[in-house]
C-alpha cells in the first residue's frame, strides 16, 4: 500500500454523483482507510457519517470492528463485513453441524478424511471457505473485485488475532485476480475440489434481498463468465467441482451434473470426476 500523508481529513469532493468511496468513522483507521483509497483509486472522503452522505450510494467504510461496505442515506441497511468471529459465523462455528451441513456434503467431507485442497474460485465475503477450512480442508480463496478482496483481507486478518478462528485462517490462502487465468495456468488436478459460487443474475427487483446482496449487485454485478469457469474448472480439478446455485435455477450452462444436493433455499451441482480417497 501506498503511505499516507499526515492529514486525513477529505482532499476531495466529487463533482458528479458516483457510486463508490473509501470513508471512516472517529473510531477507525484513518490511516489504513486513505492508503485503501489511494490503492483502489477511489475518492477518499476522510471522517464522515454515512446516513450523510449524498453523493456516493456505497461507502467502503472503516469503523470500530474493521473494514465494511455500507450503503448511504437514510434507512439504509446496516453495515456488510467480512465477520468470522461473531455473529452468524461464529455461531456457524460452535453449532454448525459438522461434515453433516450441505456445503461439506457437496465437497465430500463425509466420504473422506483426507485433508482435501479445496478451491474457492468465487470467494465473496469467505463463508463457505471458512466452514470448509473449520472441518480441515485447505482452501485457496481467489476473489478479483478488488474491494471485495479489501474486505475479505480485512475479516480474515481480524479472525487470524482470535484464538479459536487462528487455526482455522491459517488453513486460508487469499489470492487477488481472475480465478479463469488461474484455473488456465494451473497443473491439470491441482487442487482436489474447485468450489463455485457464482452470482446468480436476479431480475426481479420486487424482490425483497438480503443486504449483502444488494451491496454486492451494486459493487460486483452478476457473473456473466460463469460457463466459462466452470469448463476451466473441470480441466483443473482432481476429484470434483461443485456449484451453488439457487434451488430452482437453471444449472450453469456446460455439461450435466452428476448429483445435486437440495436445500430450503439453494442447491449445489456436483460435477464428479473421480471418486474421492477413502
Amino acid at each position: 500500500m501506498k503511505s499516507p500523508g499526515k492529514s486525513c481529513q477529505a482532499v476531495t469532493e466529487p463533482s458528479v454523483p458516483g457510486t463508490l468511496a473509501v470513508a471512516c468513522s472517529p473510531l477507525g483507521d484513518q490511516h489504513q482507510a486513505r492508503a485503501l483509497a489511494e490503492e483502489l483509486a477511489l475518492p477518499w472522503l476522510g471522517v464522515v457519517k454515512p446516513q450523510q452522505v449524498r453523493d456516493y450510494s456505497i461507502l467502503l467504510y472503516s469503523d470500530d470492528q474493521g473494514l465494511a461496505l455500507q450503503i448511504t442515506g437514510k434507512g439504509a441497511p446496516g453495515p456488510v463485513r467480512a465477520e468470522f468471529v461473531t455473529g452468524k459465523m461464529g455461531y456457524r462455528r460452535e453449532h454448525g453441524g459438522g461434515t453433516g451441513q450441505l456445503v461439506a456434503r457437496a465437497v465430500g467431507l463425509q466420504k473422506t478424511r483426507a485433508g482435501l485442497h479445496v478451491l474457492d474460485a468465487t470467494a465473496g465475503l469467505g463463508q463457505d471457505a471458512f466452514v470448509l477450512a473449520g472441518l480441515g480442508c485447505r482452501v485457496t480463496l481467489l476473489e478479483r473485485n478488488p474491494v471485495i478482496h479489501a474486505l475479505l483481507a480485512d475479516g480474515l486478518a481480524r479472525a487470524a488475532l482470535n484464538p479459536d478462528c487462528s487455526p482455522v485462517v491459517a488453513r486460508m490462502t487469499l489470492e487477488a485476480g481472475s480465478s479463469i487465468d488461474w484455473l488456465a495456468q494451473a497443473d491439470p488436478e491441482s487442487v482436489d475440489v474447485v468450489y463455485l459460487d457464482p452470482m446468480f443474475p436476479h431480475r426481479d427487483k420486487s424482490a425483497l434481498v438480503k443486504k449483502e446482496m444488494q451491496v454486492f449487485r451494486q459493487v460486483v454485478g452478476d457473473d456473466d463468465d460463469s460457463a466459462q469457469l466452470l469448463q476451466a474448472a473441470l480441466k483443473a480439478a482432481r476429484y470434483r467441482v461443485v456449484v451453488k446455485r439457487p434451488r430452482k435455477a437453471p444449472a450453469v450452462e456446460g455439461p450435466e451434473p452428476a448429483t445435486r444436493i437440495e436445500g430450503k433455499s439453494s442447491r449445489y451441482d456436483i460435477y464428479s470426476l473421480k471418486a474421492l480417497p477413502a
